[in-house]
């Protein structure tokens, strides 16, 4: 019999199985797939005009993302993995993480496998509020990062910064704007949704693949049905918070 450190933090997914210790294990309980997904942006901000027609704009909170997932109909054995994960959570109290499988790693199928197998890191530290991370790979970087893509960030020097940054640009060494320092070709500049968070250290390890939600449930109340055929009905409506 293992033992094992720590009950695992991330939802059951079909590439993510658990065991009935809620442990990680290969050969456990696999969770079932995901019928559809709805990603919300929402950042909010308020804009005025002046009598003259010009616009005043601010922003009046932090970036989050909310996430609604609907599962197909699920037998016993799959919903009970999902509903037990959750029952541990303790309904809004205990945040989980959770990988959305259309952005479980990168668009471009050549910088994946870079990404994979290469360390990509902050060049240099970045205050918080810059709309950019200048990031450099272990080698020379083949293929590109791409709008739509998702990324977070491990710091060394700031376990809390867990927020699930979305890609709007990406310089390289081809391609930057004029005036802005040229990336190297081990090196690209990509512009992020939101701005950064916090203060990112120069080496911090940029996550490509699987970056995670730091999620809760919206709601206390979990509810699911149960049909004639015994097949389990269910959905999840998440947003993301941070530490």
């Amino acid at each position: 019999m293992a033992a094992f450190t720590n009950f695992n933090n991330r939802l059951p997914d079909p590439t993510f199985s658990l065991n009935d210790a809620g442990a990680v294990e290969g050969s456990g309980i696999s969770g079932p797939g995901f019928a559809s997904v709805s990603v919300t942006s929402i950042r909010p901000g308020q804009v005025s005009r002046t009598v003259s027609g010009r616009g005043i704009h601010r922003e009046t909170g932090s970036h989050n993302w909310e996430i609604n997932i609907s599962y197909h109909p699920m037998r016993r054995d799959q919903f009970d993995v999902v509903q037990g994960f959750l029952d541990a959570r303790n309904g809004r109290m205990k945040p989980f993480f959770v990988v959305l499988p259309h952005n479980s790693k990168p668009k471009d199928p050549v910088f994946a496998t870079y990404a994979a197998t290469n360390v990509l890191s902050a060049a240099v530290g970045h205050q918080a509020g810059t709309p950019y991370v200048l990031m450099q790979g272990s080698a020379v970087i083949t293929g590109s990062a791409k709008p739509g893509d998702f990324f977070t960030i491990s710091d060394a020097n700031d376990a809390n910064h867990l927020k699930a940054y979305k890609v709007t640009r990406v310089e390289t060494n081809d391609t930057y704007q004029s005036g802005s320092t040229r990336p190297t070709t081990s090196q690209i500049r990509v512009h992020t949704l939101p701005p950064l968070a916090k203060f990112v250290s120069s080496g911090s390890v940029i996550n490509w693949i699987n970056p995670a939600f730091r999620v809760i449930q919206k709601s206390d109340t979990m509810e699911y049905q149960l049909s004639t055929d015994n097949l389990y009905q269910f959905g999840l409506n998440l947003e993301e918070i941070q530490p």
